[in-house]
């Protein structure tokens, strides 16, 4: 199957469109015509993503964070964004990113998140557009907002949080708000600090996202929102398993799929 197949395949589930007006999203690298026998899938085209997508003989690489998001005007070994663009055209790899677009369409990122909170009558936190289907009108955007099935305290989410999508640990702010019971949440996989006036300004009890700051944290929780910070690779990562899925099913096995296997950027010592 050709690269070009695999991606209007793709934006049938995310057009690039979609995506943020500052984003970067689409064929980064590679040629659209390149036969595609193996796709290799990760968050980040790291160097050790390039490396294991080389390695592994992909015809493909898709990531969820493009690789490119600025001007280039040199391509290079003499760069560290440049040197995995260079390695990835000597391989022949094909490099497709799907970034707020798959975090706004219908079904990914956002919604994804939500499900695995449990969350019900959600809405977009940051409403983009909408889409029809069928005889529905659905809308699309950043974020979620909702109702939990029952109300927990804040403690108690922090642990679903973690649990629900296999984080190694959390950060709350809002130490004083730990045993508070909630019911209303706002969750915005990746890096939300721009969605707290959002989530607040819809009566969220709690934020989950990732990439806050201090004064972004206390902030919220001296406004009554508690922040749950599961960071951002903890958060997204589930766009791998996802994606994997996805294509498996729409290639119906015409292409072997490969994910990356799990890798935290950060840890606590």
């Amino acid at each position: 199957m050709k690269c070009v197949e695999i991606i209007e395949i793709l934006k049938g589930l995310a057009p690039e469109e979609w995506a943020c007006d500052w984003d970067n999203p689409g064929l980064l690298a590679g040629r659209s015509d390149k036969e595609v026998k193996k796709i290799y899938i990760a968050l980040d085209a790291t160097d050790q993503v390039v490396e294991e997508a080389v390695q592994a003989g992909a015809d493909m690489l898709l990531t969820h964070h493009p690789l490119i998001f600025k001007a280039i005007k040199k391509v290079n070994d003499q760069n560290f964004i440049t040197r995995r663009l260079v390695k990835l055209i000597q391989a022949d790899i094909s490099y497709y990113a799907m970034h707020t677009n798959f975090d706004a369409a219908p079904g990914c990122m956002a919604d994804l998140g939500a499900a695995l909170l449990g969350l019900k009558d959600c809405a977009p936190l940051e409403l983009m557009g909408q889409v029809e289907s069928g005889e529905q009108v659905i809308p699309y955007g950043i974020g979620k907002t909702g109702r939990l099935e029952a109300p927990v305290t804040v403690r108690t989410l922090a642990a679903q949080v973690k649990e629900a999508f296999g984080l190694p640990f959390v950060v709350v702010y809002g130490q004083q708000l730990l045993d508070e019971v909630v019911e209303q949440v706002s969750i915005c996989p990746g890096a939300g600090g721009s969605e707290i006036e959002g989530a607040l300004s819809c009566g969220s009890q709690a934020l989950v996202t990732g990439d806050i700051s201090h004064h972004q944290g206390i902030d919220s929780a001296a406004r009554q929102m508690a922040v749950i910070d599961g960071g951002h690779y903890g958060l997204e990562h589930v766009f791998i398993s996802f994606m994997a899925e996805y294509l498996e099913e729409k290639l119906g096995g015409q292409v072997e799929i490969q994910q990356a296997p799990p890798s935290w950027p950060a840890v606590i010592l």
